[in-house]
């Protein structure tokens, strides 16, 4: 049955109920815009619900668990550690409920309404929202485009059964005994962390000539010696083939160096990279400009090439980041309010939260030099830092890059413990100017994981206190 197509009018109106779109769709309403979301499935989008809170919810999990099953060093002997993954999913959801509930309970303070379908574009001020059974038609002054990524999926690894995506892999009722993951990206090795660390045997197969290959050698090796640790079985240079399953298990066909070799699993997880949700959306009925990758074109108010359309996250260029989405989301609804901000940032944040976590922020030393920039670097290793050895977690180590004369902080990359939190220090250093005589004449509280930029700030100045 199909509703009357008489077009409601409405003012601001977001796609997608996202870390970008809920967040663009607070601040238009702070902002005094009357604001309707469009969400097809669930409010706080892939990330509050089957992406970054679920994944780092049990992430948490299995270090706590490994914590207990592996600190006989400080005298504590667990004799019977047991695992109940099934209440490990249930504590998960309540993680979950929580963040997604806060969001709904925002919206209604902020009265802001949520109409459930998929958006599709008729023209620059109307769009039609498809439901199941009806099809409704709204008007719209201002346009939020927040639609998000979704999984890619490559030839013969359908995802079905014994072959997942992320958002399955994250929704398993039991530790698999073993476990393949397609993909050695930051979301493929922060899955096969957090199933390492629970009991699993995993094995990455990765088509490039190493992990992680967005971050730095060292940074990563760090990375490879824990995988190592776990045993957890790294294939690098390899292709996967295809993947043949039953009702037990799976066997994945793949290929290093030209020689065939297959694993058996009880489950793959294929983590090769997201696409936009730019298609099936009627964008080509408006005028709105993408590139090859099907990212929409934006300028630095995240305004499309049609003056009242916007759009965030996932779908523009740049790194598919939530925080970058939410930064994005807010620039776009002050744009609408009238507001001359601009998207203008000089360090944009980025974790991997493995066993150790990575954490980089601003340019990295190649990148400030390709600028031209006389950049040198400064390191402090956690072997060295008081909490971290006392947390008996002491490997990995801070960067600091920073320009030789000014001696102005333009980057820092760190792999070791709790560098999740410690990279947002030098991001707003980074954002305000901050020099490395300053970071080492801020006074860092003691014993604290902190302190390891204070000691790197001391050895970019020439002054090494604690090596």
């Amino acid at each position: 049955m199909v509703v009357g197509d008489f077009a409601i009018d409405l003012d601001t109106v977001v796609v997608g109920a996202g870390p970008g779109g809920y967040v663009a769709a607070i601040r238009a309403a702070e902002k005094g815009q009357k604001v309707t979301v469009i969400e097809r499935e669930f409010i706080g989008g892939v990330c509050l619900n089957v992406g970054c809170i679920p994944s780092k919810a049990l992430i948490e999990a299995a270090h706590r668990y490994q914590r207990a099953m592996n600190s006989t060093k400080m005298g504590l002997r667990v004799t019977a550690a047991t695992l109940d993954f099934k209440q490990t999913q249930a504590w998960k959801k309540t993680v979950v409920d929580k963040l997604t509930g806060g969001v709904a309970g925002l919206f209604k303070k902020h009265k802001i309404d949520v109409i459930w379908g998929s958006a599709f574009l008729k023209n620059s001020h109307s769009l039609r929202v498809i439901k199941r059974d009806s099809a409704q038609t709204y008007t719209f002054k201002n346009l939020i485009l927040a639609t998000g990524s979704h999984p890619i999926e490559i030839p013969n690894f359908k995802f079905s059964g014994r072959v997942l995506d992320s958002t399955g892999a994250l929704d398993l009722q039991a530790v698999p005994k073993n476990l393949v993951v397609v993909g050695g990206g930051y979301i493929g090795c922060e899955l096969a962390s957090a199933y390492a660390n629970l009991g699993a045997h995993v094995s990455i197969l990765e088509g490039s000539d190493r992990i992680l290959a967005n971050y730095e050698p060292d940074l990563v090796s760090v990375i490879e010696h824990h995988f190592s640790q776990q045993k957890v079985d790294i294939y690098t240079k390899a292709m996967a083939q295809k993947a043949e399953q039953n009702d037990q298990q799976v066997t994945i066909t793949f290929k290093v160096a030209g020689e065939e070799k297959k694993i058996t699993a009880d489950y793959c997880v294929v983590c090769v990279g997201r696409k936009p949700n730019t298609y099936e959306m009627g964008l080509e009925h408006v005028g709105i400009q993408m590139d090859q990758r099907g990212l929409i074109k934006v300028d630095a108010q995240s305004r499309t090439t049609v003056p009242n359309i916007f759009a965030i996250g996932d779908i523009v260029p740049g790194p598919a980041l939530a925080h970058k989405a939410s930064y994005e989301g807010k620039i776009a609804a002050e744009a609408i309010s009238g507001s001359k901000a601009v998207i203008d940032y000089r360090a944009m944040p980025a974790v991997c939260y493995t066993d150790s976590a990575i954490a980089t922020t601003g340019l990295t030393l190649k990148e400030a030099r390709d600028r031209n920039l006389d950049a040198v670097k400064a390191q402090f290793p956690f072997a060295a830092n008081g909490r971290a050895i006392s947390m008996d977690s002491a490997t990995g180590f801070v960067r600091l890059i920073f320009e030789r004369s000014s001696r102005a902080l333009l980057g820092a990359q760190m792999v070791g413990p709790h560098v999740s939190d410690l990279i947002s220090e030098l991001t707003l250093a980074i954002e305000t100017g901050t020099t490395i005589d300053d970071l080492a004449l801020t006074i860092h509280p003691h014993p604290s994981i902190s302190e390891a930029v204070l000691d790197a700030a001391d050895v970019g100045l020439g002054l090494p206190t604690n090596i």
